[in-house]
């Protein structure tokens, strides 16, 4: 148990913020990749991990390339 529970204090959620970049924002800025993040997690919402790998492959591959830019770092 940490001494001092910034994040709680501050009313910040960095793990939300992390893990999910269409969450509210602290500045009310969306992020970079928020549309291709919004796609896939649409696509696989409700259908479960299996079908949603072969099902959302396209959603999940542009909104990797979104966030790690490899394609478009390589031309």
């Amino acid at each position: 148990m940490p001494f001092f529970d910034i994040q709680k204090r501050l009313d910040v959620n960095l793990d939300r913020w992390m893990t999910i970049q269409s969450a509210e924002q602290p500045h009310k800025l969306s992020s970079r990749c928020h549309a291709f993040e919004k796609d896939w997690i649409e696509c696989s919402h409700g259908i479960g991990t299996i079908r949603a790998e072969k099902e959302c492959k396209i959603e999940y591959e542009d909104f990797v390339e979104c966030l790690l830019r490899q394609k478009t770092v390589r031309k």
